[in-house]
């Protein structure tokens, strides 16, 4: 009988079954300092990511195939600051009184903006493949109307799939990105040596060098960004093929990290781009107000 009280009394609703939500028993110190950190990670990454957002998309020079897809990676990670963290903070440190339907809805959107996470990581990967393995031909390949389209595409993938929801499908994207990203690397590295094998005069092979040297710096800038987004990812699927579909306070751990790595991704792009640097300084004095801003040379 103590026992059962005991257990009433973790609950948020006793005198509903047994499924009722049990009550955090975090002391209120350290759910209001858990509140109070994690709300500001949310609102920085909402914040860095709407600068993303709006200074891609103002200044004519950064329409190109790869900044869209940063762009759109920049959208997805704007919703998980603005929507999905303040959800998660509050899951975990106040009982759910919103029901069945917002609960839904809630895991509904965080599936779709995952899974559009995962699948533009992919374009960013078969990108840089491109770029790389394939240098002649990217600039007819790889378009700002195919991207646009392609990104189009993965948002509809990830609504149609996450209503078909199974984690076979969002394991696939990783694999893709692994092997994608494996062989630029190892191209990256053979050409390199390569270049320093090989020293010529020439103006065009000059000029080829450089072109090459630029790519193999944008490949390894989003690898990085690719590595980190596998190593917030993964430890969360890892669980969840360990543990499925259980809900606690580990599983509740893990997604927080993934939704972290959205802070991280436009921390990411000003640290390794200049022109995003450029067009964000920009953006936060106001300048973009002038008129033909969106034609300033920031690169």
């Amino acid at each position: 009988m103590e026992i059962q009280m005991h257990l009433e009394t973790e609950l948020c609703f006793p005198e509903l079954p047994n499924s009722s939500c049990r009550k955090p028993t975090l002391h209120w110190s350290k759910t209001v300092l858990l509140n109070v950190g994690l709300s500001s990670i949310s609102v920085i990454t909402a914040a860095l990511n709407l600068l993303i957002i709006i200074s891609v998309s103002h200044f004519r020079q950064l329409h190109t195939p790869s900044n869209i897809l940063l762009l759109s990676l920049a959208v997805s990670d704007f919703f998980v600051g603005f929507l999905l963290m303040p959800v998660e903070i509050f899951r975990n440190t106040a009982c759910w009184v919103f029901g069945d339907l917002m609960c839904s809805l809630y895991i509904y959107l965080s599936g779709i903006l995952m899974n559009a996470s995962l699948e533009i990581i992919v374009l960013i990967s078969v990108d840089r493949y491109v770029a790389i393995c394939d240098p002649l031909h990217y600039p007819t390949r790889i378009t700002v109307t195919r991207v646009k389209l392609s990104v189009c595409l993965c948002w509809f993938y990830a609504i149609f799939y996450m209503s078909l929801y199974t984690k076979d499908v969002l394991i696939k994207p990783v694999i893709i990105i692994i092997v994608l990203y494996t062989r630029v690397f190892v191209v990256a590295v053979s050409q390199a040596r390569a270049m320093r094998s090989h020293v010529t005069a020439v103006t065009l092979e000059r000029s080829l060098n450089q072109s090459n040297k630029s790519e193999l710096k944008a490949a390894r800038n989003l690898g990085v960004l690719v590595i980190v987004f596998l190593a917030s990812i993964c430890p969360f699927y890892f669980y969840s093929l360990v543990e499925g579909n259980v809900v606690n306070a580990s599983s509740a751990t893990f997604l927080i990290i993934v939704y972290f790595n959205s802070c991280l991704n436009p921390l990411i792009y000003t640290l390794f781009y200049p022109w995003i640097r450029n067009a964000v300084k920009l953006s936060i004095t106001l300048q973009i107000l002038k008129h033909n801003s969106s034609e300033a040379n920031i690169l």
